[in-house]
């Protein structure tokens, strides 16, 4: 697994190690684990012998896109740290025989995949939208095609964003609603693709066993929501109130290029889970939010 000491791959290497699934971690470091394996993606380094011990590869990697207010160099890390990784996982299982390759690569996308939708509901089969993210995931997932041509399944994670207090959406909001100054993004009429951790884990599990399913997978919740209902709604069980619009011309200041982003309404469906009849544990923002606030 790459990118396994991340918001989601710390969780989904406890996930699969308590069910009994032994795990190698990729780092970029000296490894201080017996656990880990070192590699050098931006130099198309990994030792091909790490790769045909496995039965799956994962690859969650990627620099945070909320993490900082987005430069050009910034841009240019987001970009590289998706699609190095996954040109040298792709490109290292491609290179070995056969009967060497992993069953399945599960590769991390985002539903950035899909630009702006506005108020147009989109599931799997529609096609790259525009803007950074878009271009990103586009490149992102082509680069994934190596590992495909050499007839290896591969899975595109187009993720929405899981909730959890600890990290990704939710965190950095928990304050400043807490303290009652938070409230609604610019219009707030941007639709949000949530998804509850728990679901996260158990979709990226699902995929990892189900060996019908191939390409890409909005793993997201069945219920997508506005950002205005979600704020309202992430208020109500916070017990605070939440009045005060962010302009958009705020988050441009604070947020630069990521502004845009962060005002771009994807209204999201999960259709290759529901079609696979995947169970959801979360299946509304009520539950999914208590979930992410209390478990």
């Amino acid at each position: 697994m790459a990118g396994a000491s991340g918001f989601l791959g710390t969780r989904l290497v406890d996930l699969l190690v308590a069910d009994g699934h032994q795990v190698t971690r990729l780092v970029r470091r000296p490894p201080r684990a017996v656990d880990e394996r070192q590699w050098s993606p931006s130099a198309a380094q990994l030792d091909p012998a790490l790769v045909a011990e496995s039965d799956a590869v994962v690859n969650l990697a990627g620099a945070g896109v909320g993490d900082r207010r987005w430069n050009d160099r910034y841009k240019q890390l987001i970009r590289s740290s998706r699609v190095d990784t996954t040109s040298t996982l792709a490109t290292t299982i491609a290179g070995l025989p056969a009967a060497d390759r992993p069953e399945v690569l599960v590769n991390s996308s985002a539903i950035g995949w899909y630009g702006n939708t506005g108020d147009r509901v989109v599931e799997e089969d529609a096609p790259a939208g525009e803007g950074f993210l878009a271009d990103v995931s586009r490149v992102w997932e082509a680069a994934t095609r190596p590992a495909e041509d050499a007839g290896v399944r591969v899975v595109r994670l187009r993720t929405g964003l899981p909730l959890h207090r600890d990290g990704g959406l939710l965190k950095p909001q928990l304050l400043p609603f807490r303290l009652g100054i938070a409230g609604r993004l610019g219009s707030g009429r941007q639709w949000i693709p949530w998804i509850s951790m728990t679901d996260w884990l158990n979709a990226t599990t699902f995929l990892l066993a189900r060996a019908d399913l191939a390409g890409p997978v909005n793993v997201v919740g069945p219920a997508p929501v506005t950002n205005a209902e979600f704020t309202r709604e992430l208020a109500r069980q916070l017990n605070r109130p939440a009045v005060i619009p962010i302009p958009t011309l705020a988050l441009k200041v604070a947020l630069g290029g990521f502004a845009q982003e962060a005002l771009t309404s994807t209204r999201v469906l999960p259709g290759v889970l529901n079609r696979a009849a995947f169970s959801f544990r979360h299946p509304d923002l009520p539950t999914a939010l208590h979930a992410a606030l209390h478990d």
